[in-house]
């Protein structure tokens, strides 16, 4: 059996990616396993004539998304949990701390994009399934609720997870 000691959790703040961390505590709970959570800030850029010109920062900019990001806690405190707030690309960014830290599971949201918004955009979360060396746990929507009759339309899901190495 597949033994989980580090988890990566890569959060963009979204509903999706709430619905990971939920995913991704409770593995961690299961597997007594450390709990990894990054965000990843892009740059800011903007191309004036041939020159690529990367704006100043905004004052407090980082210092909010660090606090933003060490709010994303796990309910239970037996839980062990470190952040990291990076910044350039999030794929190559997610794949590398997996890298560093030794992780043996990625679980990230998608946002499950299709179409000509798939194509502009791309998808991180595909990218990362690609290109990361250990197993990765696509989570798309949240789970059922307990108790809910799940033939209602209110409560009908759409969990999309493919773990993946």
């Amino acid at each position: 059996m597949t033994r989980f000691a580090t988890i990566l959790h890569p959060t963009d703040f979204s509903e999706c990616s709430g619905h990971a961390f939920e995913m991704a505590c409770e593995l961690a709970r299961d597997y007594n396993a450390k709990l990894v959570v990054q965000h990843v800030r892009q740059p800011a850029a903007a191309i004036h004539g041939e020159a690529v010109v990367f704006p100043v920062e905004v004052p407090g900019e980082a210092e909010a998304l660090r606090d933003r990001l060490h709010a994303v806690r796990p309910n239970e405190p037996a839980i062990a949990v470190e952040h990291h707030l990076t910044v350039g690309d999030p794929v190559s960014e997610i794949v590398d701390l997996a890298a560093k830290k030794g992780c043996e599971l990625i679980v990230m949201g998608t946002h499950g994009r299709s179409g000509l918004s798939r194509l502009i955009l791309g998808s991180v979360a595909e990218l990362v399934l690609r290109k990361a060396a250990c197993p990765v746990l696509m989570v798309k929507a949240p789970p059922p609720q307990v108790g809910m009759d799940p033939t209602s339309a209110a409560t009908t899901v759409d969990v999309s997870a493919a773990i993946l190495s």
